[in-house]
């Protein structure tokens, strides 16, 4: 993504600005909402998952069905601190579901995508491709 674009990007989420047509240029079904060409009236983009932990634990729970703590931290190569962090982030928004067990004597934590984060990645991924589509022209 452009810096201009990331920055539109950021600055749409935090300010409502009005779509508006784009200005001495065709329309070409854009509009034009904080500065960058977004094809018709898209909605925010989701800044709990667009961040970078947590868009990659949805997304890898999105191609397994379920991962332990252990796995997705050798996976996105961070922190405990880190990873549970931004877990407990998603739980409370429901887009994941943890499941705390013990094998033996050792406590295993393991995650699962629910139907609510799939939907809500649906819709980031599909808002992600409307800005590239918007971008490349």
């Amino acid at each position: 993504m452009s810096k201009a674009l990331a920055k539109a990007t950021a600055k749409e989420s935090t300010t409502r600005a009005t779509a508006r047509k784009p200005k001495g240029k065709e329309s070409k079904g854009f509009e034009v909402v904080s500065g960058a060409a977004i094809e018709g009236a898209m909605p925010e983009l989701d800044r709990l998952i667009h961040e970078r932990i947590r868009l990659g634990i949805v997304s890898a729970l999105a191609v397994n069905e379920s991962l332990t703590f252990n796995d997705l931290k050798a996976l996105l190569d961070t922190t405990d601190g880190n990873l549970s962090v931004h877990a407990r982030k998603l739980e409370e928004a429901e887009y994941i579901a943890c499941v705390k067990s013990f094998e033996g004597r050792m406590p295993k934590t393991a995650y699962r995508l629910t139907a609510n984060g799939r939907r809500s990645l649906d819709r980031y991924l599909n808002h992600m491709e409307a800005l590239i589509r918007a971008t490349r022209g």
